[in-house]
């Protein structure tokens, strides 16, 4: 079958290489022609997306969804029927709610997938295409309709996450995207995101990746890893990698085993975990590991300023561990960006502004102050449903930058204020400043940041979406 993997257009700040679509591809690519399309690359919106499809003709159109691509999404898959294609839907939003994703776009969404997807869409396509006679009760993940009701089966994660192959790298083409990926700033270029590890068993309650890709904790082996690594180096020029696991750190050996590995391949590369890393699982070993393998940057959730905020959300840490973490990081010479959540459900002001303070007061070189979303699958969405907390909240508007829900006595137009404050307070600082102005690599990367600049600060809340 003629299938294209699609990630959609949306206001992301990040343009890079979707390593989930790379996984599907690589599952079915042998029986099957599979074309993989970056809309946020090709700036492809849900209107161009109709009509690149009309000329190209793909009987399957599967597309990553997340709870902010609902609406273009919907206008995605309407071009989609009207060139008579299968669709199918997989990723966060699916596997959180994967009744109200079928009931959501109706007759426009034939097939979606809940958890992680490689095993069972590979049954799908060869279904679909008659190579394969089976039930769709025996695909793994599979969300349906018989009869006019929805079935879906259990969410599958693979034990060996080796047995799926590698990413299709030819088809994406790493090397081809903009100096504008997860983190903003780069020391070498170009950049791939690689995984490493898949899982996550922690439970803070704003995040839903355990629904993507379970609580348990599956690793590739290290020198699988390795040669993908080499590959990239030598085939597509890579020079800088971002390790986008939850948990890269959470197996001491296994990441010192790792990282020991790529010392020795002494190779000239650069990399970071923009993604974040538990920093109550960081010591000093394998910090100093980190940095002789060219790490330069970790990326910390450190989310709230209050330690009765941190405990809501299930951090397990506190604001004098964050102190200790940090300045332990820092002794090895690494950078450090925080994140930040603002408008956490039960936060005051004063907790929003003892955030800021805290942000201030660390040594970062930079900050993301992030709106906090009540995403669906999370702990904190499912409370706020209960108490019936969810009724103004637009998914039309549902990005970092814009308050969607807020808690009691704060109006959206002040924590959007606040937010706004948070950035340029930390951001204005000379010292920061001047800082991240020297990591500019280029009038082209410039643009992109300005372009995040506008997104956060300078953006009205009424603009056209």
């Amino acid at each position: 079958m003629n299938v294209l993997l699609v990630k959609p257009y949306n206001l992301s700040d990040h343009i890079q290489p979707s390593l989930g679509l790379g996984y599907l591809a690589t599952s079915i690519r042998l029986r099957h022609k599979v074309e993989i399309l970056d809309c946020i690359k090709e700036r492809m919106t849900p209107r161009l997306f109709g009509l690149y499809i009309e000329k190209t003709k793909p009987q399957v159109v599967g597309i990553q969804c997340y709870t902010f691509d609902l609406y273009n999404i919907r206008k995605m898959l309407r071009s989609a029927k009207r060139i008579g294609a299968v669709t199918i839907l997989g990723g966060p939003h699916p596997s959180a709610v994967p009744l109200e994703t079928m009931d959501f776009f109706r007759n426009k969404l034939d097939y979606a997938f809940q958890g992680e997807a490689e095993i069972g869409f590979s049954k799908l396509i060869d279904k679909l295409a008659g190579i394969k006679d089976c039930s769709f009760e025996d695909i793994e993940g599979l969300i349906w309709r018989k009869h006019g009701d929805i079935r879906m089966n259990e969410k599958h994660f693979t034990k060996d996450i080796d047995s799926l192959g590698g990413v299709a790298w030819d088809l994406i083409k790493p090397q081809a995207y903009p100096p504008a990926q997860h983190g903003a700033f780069f020391k070498k270029f170009p950049i791939a995101p690689i995984m490493v590890t898949r899982g996550c068993p922690y439970s803070c309650t704003f995040c839903a990746g355990h629904n993507v890709s379970g609580k348990i904790l599956r690793k590739r082996n290290v020198q699988n890893v390795i040669s993908e690594i080499k590959m990239l180096y030598d085939d597509f020029g890579i020079r800088e990698f971002h390790i986008v696991d939850d948990n890269f750190t959470l197996d001491k050996a296994y990441a010192n085993s790792f990282l020991r590995t790529l010392k020795n391949m002494n190779l000239n590369i650069s990399w970071a975990v923009p993604n974040g890393i538990r920093m109550d699982l960081l010591d000093d070993e394998i910090l100093i590991l980190m940095k002789e393998t060219g790490l330069y940057l970790v990326s910390l959730g450190i989310e709230s300023g209050s330690d009765r905020i941190l405990n809501l959300m299930k951090k397990n840490i506190t604001i004098d561990k964050i102190k200790s973490s940090i300045a332990m990081i820092r002794r090895h010479g690494i950078e450090i960006a925080g994140f930040f959540i603002m408008g956490y459900p039960g936060e005051t002001k004063k907790e929003i502004k003892k955030t800021i303070d805290l942000s201030l007061e660390l040594d970062l070189i930079r900050a993301n102050f992030f709106i906090y979303l009540p995403f669906p699958g999370t702990e904190s969405f499912d409370n706020l449903k209960r108490d019936g907390k969810l009724d103004d909240v637009s998914l039309k508007r549902f990005f970092f930058m814009m308050p969607t829900y807020t808690p009691e006595f704060i109006g959206r137009d002040e924590l959007k204020g606040l937010q706004r404050k948070a950035f340029l307070k930390f951001f204005l600082r000379p010292k920061i400043l001047i800082r991240n102005l020297m990591q500019v690599k280029s009038l082209r990367h410039f643009k992109y940041l300005s372009a995040r600049f506008f997104r956060w600060i300078v953006m009205p809340e009424t603009a056209n979406l």
